[in-house]
């Protein structure tokens, strides 16, 4: 496991993934920020909206789709089997080049 930062995830657009999702039952899960960015607190919450603008909807599907191409290799690597974590890694190597 690798700690990461709810920055992090807001950053690469899992928190709008996420959302998204949770929308579908009245949920979200809220960030506070201080003016300069700062995150001071996190927590599930209720709410009656339901789905994003679509400016926010074409950024966030831009970003995570560029999360994913960057981090491709790794989340290959980390969903193969523990018992042999490469051996099925050869397959994504000619859709993402070095």
């Amino acid at each position: 496991m690798i700690k990461k930062t709810w920055k992090e995830f807001q950053d690469c657009k899992m928190l709008w993934w996420v959302n998204r999702s949770l929308h579908l039952f009245g949920w979200a899960i809220v960030l506070e920020h201080q003016e300069d960015g700062t995150i001071t607190d996190c927590y599930p919450a209720r709410v009656s909206w339901r789905g994003f603008p679509e400016a926010v909807e074409e950024a966030g599907f831009v970003g995570l789709t560029q999360h994913l191409a960057t981090n491709a290799r790794t989340l290959v690597r980390d969903a193969a089997p523990p018992e042999n974590p490469t051996e099925d890694s050869h397959e994504c190597e000619n859709f993402w080049p070095d």
